[in-house]
Parts: structure tokens; sequence; C-alpha cells
């Protein structure tokens, strides 16, 4: 049996459209379980080991700004540890897909879930022989709002077979936080393109182009789109 693994994670709140959180992201990484990916997770453990980090659970923003488990870390060893995940997602051969709404476009929750659907609903239209090619979609969400789990329940539920919901813990799949980093860089490249890009993240990063060569456009070739 043929099975795809989804791991989801958003970036952002429903609340009212603020200037510190402009946008609502979701991430989709896509990953078919017949790829053996052990190789790749041990590589890593033994990466994040040889910096001080075995085992660690990745939270992509929070190492961008030194914030949280990060606090007080040095911008070198934070580094270290980005350019460790964003090799490890390079190699991987897993794909992914981000939606996203401006807020300020939406009164309320309700459109926002519904131009969300949508988008969802028409990538999965575009890559139908992608996901009927499975026998069984397994989808890895950590229930963390109710609003997701509506999009993804009411969409994915109508338009593919065999759908299996899983509520999973963020420290116990390196895919999740791979969902996770995706989302971060995302939200990173929005605010870019708005120059809305906070101090710490213009000193992780560098500069916009040092962030474009060296950041983004690595992880384009990684995008869903089976019709290439």
């Amino acid at each position: 049996m043929k099975e795809l693994s989804i791991f989801v994670d958003e970036s952002g709140d429903w609340g009212e459209y603020k200037a510190h959180s402009p946008y609502y992201i979701i991430s989709f990484i896509f990953h078919d379980q017949s790829v053996d990916i052990h190789e790749e997770l041990t590589r890593l453990e033994n990466d994040l080991k040889s910096i001080g980090y075995s085992g660690h659970c990745l939270h992509a923003g929070p190492i961008i700004r030194g914030e949280e488990d990060y606090r007080g870390v040095d911008i070198a060893t934070r580094k270290k540890i980005f350019m460790k995940t964003m090799a490890f997602l390079r190699r991987m051969d897993i794909h992914y897909k981000t939606f996203y709404i401006e807020k300020r476009q939406f009164d309320n929750s309700l459109d926002a879930i519904g131009r969300l659907s949508k988008q969802l609903s028409i990538c999965i239209r575009e890559n139908l022989n992608y996901f009927f090619s499975f026998d069984k979609v397994k989808v890895y969400y950590d229930n963390g709002q109710n609003e997701v789990n509506k999009i993804l329940s009411s969409v994915l539920n109508i338009l593919l077979d065999n759908v299996e919901f899983k509520k999973v813990l963020p420290k116990d799949y390196r895919l999740f936080q791979m969902a996770d980093f995706i989302c971060t860089m995302k939200l990173i490249e929005l605010k870019m393109e708005q120059k809305l890009l906070s101090r710490s993240e213009i000193y992780f990063f560098e500069n916009e182009r040092t962030l474009k060569k060296k950041y983004l456009k690595p992880i384009y070739n990684k995008e869903l789109d089976t019709r290439k």
C-alpha cells in the first residue's frame, strides 16, 4: 500500500490585522512513505549533536530572532543550527506547498478560512494524479488551531479518499519541524517584499541579496508542482 504523509504547520493568528502580524500562513510537507529517509534523519541528528543540540526540537523563527530556547545564544551558533536544518531540507526527497492570506483583506475568520480552503483545493486539483497515486493519505497536525482543522477536514475529506488525521507533538517529527521552517521562510519572504523585516531578522540574514540567494532560492525547487 502506497502512503503519503502530510505534515502541516501554521504561522500567525486569526485575530484582527496588526502591523506585527499581517499574514496568516499554512505550510504542508509531503513525504512519500516509500522513500526511506532514515539515513538523512541520522545525519541531521549527528549534525546537531556536533554543535551541542542533540535531539533538539527545531523552531526556525526563534533561531533567527534569538528568542525562547535561543535567547542568549550567539548568532554564529544559531546560524549553524539554521544551516544544518536547511541542508537537511534540501537533501530530502520531499516537497512543500505554502498558502497565505494578508489579514487586512478580510473582515472575519470565516472569509479567511474560505480563501485558504480555496487555495488548498486548487493545489490538490492541479496535482490530482500525484495525490491519487497513493492508497492512503495521513495528515499530521498538532491541532494548534481549530480553523486549520476545519480547512484540512473540509477540503481533504472531499477531494481525497482514505484520509487519516493524526495529532502530533512537534518534537516527535522532524518533518513537522520542516513545515515550521517553511512557514517561517515564507513569512520572511513576505516581510522582505513589504520592507517589514525586523532588525534581528536583517542582522541574521545580513541583507536582502544574501537572503534571496543563500536562503530562499535554494529551497524553491522543493515546491510541489508535479505538472512540470
